[in-house]
């Protein structure tokens, strides 16, 4: 089983279970997400991000920064942001890059080259793959493709028996757009502002779900 952290305590998720983090801009999904991933890291779990948004350098800096000093499992990022924006980044042991967004086979090839050093260096073999974030691939293809891509991603999570974490601004997408992608996922963590300031969230359709609860992104 797959715990989420100080963020959900108590829930517990199969290995193999994809989770969507949706909600609205400056709400704590990426913190969130990136704590989930901590939690598991701490205890020796793998951990791959995916990153559409923020250099790979960031992503990081800002998961060094949950750990703290303390033990922590192998990391890989695929950026996919850097390439883009024109530099010319060297690849490195915890950092590959894509050449967009939309290299959609390289972001697959990058992500089994991971999994694959993980375990062959290390006999990882429970790791926690973030993706961060699917707005980001709506803008750059279609629906069909993005669909067509996380069918294939998605799947890749469940047979390595992995933790997929899928993070979508909820309030840039139509109603459609949503609820096509919500059927490649097993259950939701659910993130918004909450009444008297700061977030809350929920988990829906895994673990047992929970109640609206506060989170706070700091």
């Amino acid at each position: 089983m797959y715990g989420l952290g100080e963020v959900c305590p108590g829930v517990e998720v199969e290995p193999g279970t994809n989770l969507l983090v949706t909600g609205p801009p400056m709400t704590g999904k990426r913190t969130l997400a990136l704590e989930i991933l901590a939690h598991g890291s701490r205890h020796g779990d793998g951990s791959i991000v995916v990153t559409t948004k923020d250099g790979g350098e960031d992503v990081r800096a800002n998961l060094r920064e949950l750990l703290g000093r303390g033990e922590s499992g192998p990391l890989g990022i695929v950026d996919c942001v850097s390439k883009q924006q024109g530099t010319s980044p060297s690849g490195s042991d915890e950092i590959t890059y894509a050449s967009s967004p939309k290299d959609m086979t390289g972001i697959g090839i990058q992500l089994s080259e991971f999994l694959q050093a993980f375990y062959k260096d290390g006999g990882v073999k429970r790791n926690r793959i973030l993706l961060h974030s699917l707005s980001t691939l709506l803008m750059y293809s279609n629906l069909q493709t993005v669909f067509r891509f996380l069918h294939v991603f998605t799947g890749r999570v469940q047979s390595a028996d992995a933790l997929g974490i899928f993070v979508i601004d909820a309030t840039a997408h139509d109603r459609q757009t949503m609820s096509t992608l919500k059927q490649l996922f097993d259950g939701q963590i659910e993130v918004r502002e909450a009444d008297g300031g700061g977030s809350e969230l929920r988990v829906k359709g895994v673990g047992g779900g929970t109640d609206w609860r506060p989170f706070s992104p700091d």
